[in-house]
């Protein structure tokens, strides 16, 4: 897990939003696909899910050291 958290601090805010948005995107087909019939796999909703969280937790970090600094 600290692997794919490493990976995300190495991009810039600009990539993380639009890695974001790629994400909500493919989560999103996923959600529909699965609502119509049933996905092979329902784990890779949840991984999705977890992708999308770890990108926003290190989106707010960001937001929030910014802050910190500006003061």
């Amino acid at each position: 897990m600290k692997k794919k958290a490493q990976d995300l601090t190495d991009l810039t805010v600009v990539e993380l939003q639009d890695k974001l948005q790629e994400e909500r995107g493919t989560l999103s087909k996923l959600r529909f696909n699965h609502t119509v019939s049933p996905v092979e796999s329902p784990a890779q909703l949840r991984t999705k899910r977890k992708v999308v969280a770890r990108i926003l937790t290190e989106l707010r970090k960001r937001e929030l050291a910014a802050k910190t600094t500006k003061k």
